[in-house]
């Protein structure tokens, strides 16, 4: 097993064969409170990798004998999980697309101030951390998959699960103040054949029919909530729904009540395949949505996509809620959650509770905003919770 490197904010591999930036850039970051191990080349730094692990790797771009590209192919041989933020004084596109292609997380040219030095290591290693959370998360997990049935069935199961779709409404509380927050939309539909959200999802994305299904939810619930007094509600979007040029449109239901809904983006689903996210979430945001990730722990999305999308809410899977209190691992892996979100400012939701026991180990733990069976089943139009 690697020895792993320890600091107060984390752990930094800085590798540059300038000697006077990497000093500056080192003393810089130790003032900063991270850990700091130096490299001069990318060979001395394959041989630090191999005894230590790092929260976060900030390499320059030209080197002798093994340069930053070279460096950061080796690191994900090693390691998928670390952030590796590149730098050079001779940027250029190529070596731009490069970067993103083989998996680093920024791109910098240098000079560097010594502040956003600090501020892009400091996200690099929160990240680092969540990616790590993740994967133990995923490890404990297992993968789940289904099959799907013959397309002509399905158009016709897909039809009228449309016809018949409706929205259930579960409350989300903050449970030391015993009161209701928001609530969550969920997909239901009376179609036999699609009998759950994750089957007709499944249907659409086989179909090619995802911004047909979405629309139809966001106008269910835009006109259901802009009837209602609650003062927020979660809807659920595949990442392929950022695609949907309806999604931003003023005069859509959804979008005028933004500034009553959150926006969640399930990592079920990867953002890989899709061009110019952080523009689509920006642009969202300026409508008044804000945005969460959904079903942390349960997810296959890379770590750039919690770096694309900087949610305002994190919501842990019910998979890791489920016993939690009678799980060790769960509950380091909730409570280092609950730790990381903190730190970037962010809202954890723990979703799934459907026991006394399970609620009193989370809000040990330090999460206090919930929901799930033990409060109130989803149901519509909006069921008051139970304390």
């Amino acid at each position: 097993m690697t020895e792993v490197a320890t600091g107060l904010r984390g752990s930094v591999l800085l590798v540059d064969d300038e000697p006077g930036l990497i000093t500056a850039y080192a003393r810089s970051l130790t003032a900063a409170g991270f850990a700091v191990d130096t490299a001069t080349d990318g060979k001395q730094a394959i041989g630090l990798l191999a005894g230590k692990r790092f929260d976060a790797i900030l390499s320059d771009i030209s080197m002798p004998e093994l340069d930053g590209l070279d460096l950061l192919r080796a690191v994900r041989a090693r390691d998928l999980d670390v952030p590796v933020v590149l730098m050079t004084g001779y940027a250029s596109l190529a070596t731009a697309v490069l970067a993103v292609e083989y998996g680093a997380l920024r791109y910098l040219r240098k000079p560097l101030e010594m502040s956003e030095l600090a501020a892009v290591v400091g996200q690099a290693v929160r990240l680092g951390k969540i990616a790590r959370w993740k994967r133990e998360a995923i490890e404990l997990l297992g993968d789940q998959t289904k099959e799907l049935g013959d397309r002509a069935s399905l158009e016709v199961g897909f039809n009228r699960a449309l016809d018949g779709l409706w929205m259930a409404y579960q409350p989300i509380v903050r449970y030391s103040e015993r009161r209701t927050i928001a609530y969550e939309a969920l997909l239901r539909s009376s179609e036999p054949t699609l009998p759950h959200p994750g089957a007709i999802v499944d249907a659409a994305q086989r179909l090619g029919r995802l911004a047909d299904l979405g629309r139809a939810v966001r106008r269910h619930v835009g006109i259901t909530v802009s009837k209602s007094p609650i003062p927020l509600v979660f809807v659920n979007l595949h990442p392929r729904d950022l695609l949907d040029d309806e999604l931003y449109s003023l005069d859509a239901p959804l979008t005028r009540i933004a500034h009553k809904v959150v926006i969640e983006i399930t990592e079920r689903a990867s953002l890989d395949e899709l061009k110019d996210v952080q523009t689509r979430v920006a642009s969202l945001r300026k409508l008044g949505f804000r945005i969460a990730v959904d079903d942390m722990g349960a997810g296959y999305a890379g770590l750039t996509s919690i770096a694309q999308l900087e949610p305002e809410v994190l919501k842990i899977d019910m998979g890791l809620v489920r016993d939690v209190d009678v799980n060790s691992i769960k509950q380091h892996l909730v409570a280092a959650l609950v730790s990381l979100c903190a730190e970037m400012g962010a809202l954890v939701v723990a979703e799934g509770i459907e026991t006394r026991a399970e609620r009193d180990t989370l809000l040990r733990l330090g999460c206090d905003v919930m929901q799930g069976y033990f409060f109130a089943k989803p149901d519509k139009p909006f069921p008051e919770a139970k304390f």
